[in-house]
Parts: structure tokens; sequence; C-alpha cells
């Protein structure tokens, strides 16, 4: 029979192993790196107060993140910005345009799936998933250092194929 520190163990580990994807989806919610490191805080300090409420062998990952989610959504309603009608602000517009973030995004991904297969996966799991080279070695059976030669690669070459659209 596991003894409850043995699940506080087990707990821990799982949260800290997730902190580096909570902070990816943390900056595509908010857009700010500061706002993004307090919403994972927060994050962690709500799942740490509700550890009694999570039901082992269910998905903690989904747990966390709705956790996220709705701490997010949360802060949004807390927040709300209010304009007095009187004011020069209410005359203008509510929104920026946001049709260019759009275009922006769409030519990342085009530019991002012209690298080979190899420097994609391994830039994904270096950057977006947070793995470490030697984790991403393991994964995909091949040494250390072929890992960090895919990963400089694919920087350089997403970069030049940056540099050749602009």
């Amino acid at each position: 029979m596991p003894t409850t520190q043995t699940i506080n163990d087990g707990f821990d580990s799982d949260l800290k192993g997730i902190l580096p994807r909570l902070r990816v989806y943390a900056m595509s919610l908010t857009r700010n790196g500061d706002r993004a490191d307090d919403l994972v805080q927060q994050t962690a300090l709500k799942a740490l107060a509700g550890r009694k409420s999570f039901r082992k062998g269910t998905n903690f990952n989904g747990w966390v993140f709705r956790i996220q989610r709705n701490e997010f959504i949360s802060e949004l309603r807390r927040t709300r910005w209010t304009v007095n009608l009187d004011d020069t602000v209410a005359a203008l517009p509510c929104h920026s345009p946001r049709q260019e973030d759009g275009l922006i995004m769409r030519d990342l991904l085009r530019t991002f799936r012209q690298l080979s297969g190899a420097a994609r996966q391994a830039l994904l799991l270096a950057t977006v998933e947070g793995y470490s080279q030697q984790q991403i070695a393991d994964h995909a059976g091949i040494s250390v250092g072929t890992v960090k030669s895919r990963i400089w690669r694919g920087r350089v070459r997403f970069d030049q194929l940056l540099a050749s659209q602009a």
C-alpha cells in the first residue's frame, strides 16, 4: 500500500515536470512574459491546494491545464477593463487590428514546415516541450551530439528561411 508521502512525491514531481509546458501555454494565453509567470505560479498554487481533489490514475496533465485555463479566465473577469464614457479613450477603437498577427503566424508555421523532419522534431521537443538534449537523444535513439547538431542546424536554417522571406 503506497504511503501518503509516496503519493505526494509523485504529485510534486509530476507538477514540477509539467511546469515548462504550463509556461508555454501561459505565454500563448497572455502574450506577456511576466503575466505568464504569474499565471504559472497561480496554477501551481491552485494545484497544490487542490491536490486532495485529484484522483490518482486520471489525466494529471489535463487536470492541471484545466486549472490554468480557469485561472486565466477568472483573472480576465476580475480585471475587466472599464472606461468612463466621458473619457477621450472611450472614442478610441476597443482593439487594435489583429489581422497581421494571423498572417505572421501563418508565415512562421509555413517556414517551420520547410525544415527537415529531424530538425523540426528536435526543435519542438527542446523548445516547446522543454526536454533536455539527453531526453531527446534517448527518445530518438541517437547521440546527444546529433541532437545538438540538429537543433543548431534547425535554428540556423529557420533564421535563414525567415530572413529570405523578409
